[in-house]
């Protein structure tokens, strides 16, 4: 568990909650700046860790409970296996659909219909989706049949698994390597597999995972 780790892990419960870090400090009833990028680091450049009472206010105030956190720290939370009953309804889009024409926007938001849905839990993202995997490349992270709940809104850094479109309609699911201005750098999540770099010019969006099912 690192430092890193910790704060990605409140950004993406802000965004799955609809709200900027500083909403989700305000939300948990702390001092609005809590949360900012800029106290993150000391003036002294040591890292500084948000305090216990801190996450034990944002859980609280958020109804999450420690596990479900714990998994946000890793990268992603489980989203329990079935296609029913959850918090709410989102577009399930097939892996090889997703490379197609008619089901995103030029901004990369789900558009049209003839999908699936799933029940999920609540997500904040008003766009998120779900995408169902097909295929091996992506092991053994991703498996043939799981299904992985993308937010087009949620923060992305180095290290968090997303999906790609490039301008030639191909969709994949990485991990962010590295980003500059003007290239990213994606690691494969199976090893048998290449990484990729692209220049930002050839991709139409870049989404982060925030759930899959395990």
């Amino acid at each position: 568990m690192t430092h890193e780790e910790i704060w990605r892990a409140l950004d993406a419960l802000a965004a799955e909650n609809g709200l900027s870090a500083s909403g989700l400090a305000r939300k948990a009833g702390l001092d609005a700046t809590a949360f900012n990028p800029s106290k993150r680091i000391g003036a002294d450049g040591r890292a500084r860790w948000p305090s216990t009472e801190s996450l034990a206010k944002v859980l609280a105030a958020t109804g999450t409970g420690m596990a479900d956190f714990a998994a946000l720290v890793t990268g992603m939370a489980a989203l329990p296996r079935g296609r029913g009953g959850l918090g709410r309804r989102i577009p399930l889009i097939g892996l090889a659909q997703a490379g197609g024409e008619g089901y995103f926007d030029d901004g990369g938001f789900p558009v049209g219909g003839g999908w699936d849905e799933i029940g999920v839990p609540e997500v904040g993202d008003p766009h998120a989706y779900a995408l169902e995997i097909s295929g091996e490349s992506m092991e053994p992270v991703f498996r043939d049949g799981d299904i992985v709940i993308v937010s087009p809104g949620a923060p992305i850094r180095r290290g968090d698994r997303v999906v790609v479109r490039t301008q030639k309609g191909e969709v994949m699911a990485k991990e962010l390597k590295r980003q500059s201005a003007r290239r990213i750098d994606l690691r494969s999540l199976n090893p048998a597999h290449p990484d990729y770099t692209f220049d930002l010019a050839e991709l139409n969006w870049m989404h982060r995972i925030v759930w899959s099912t395990q």
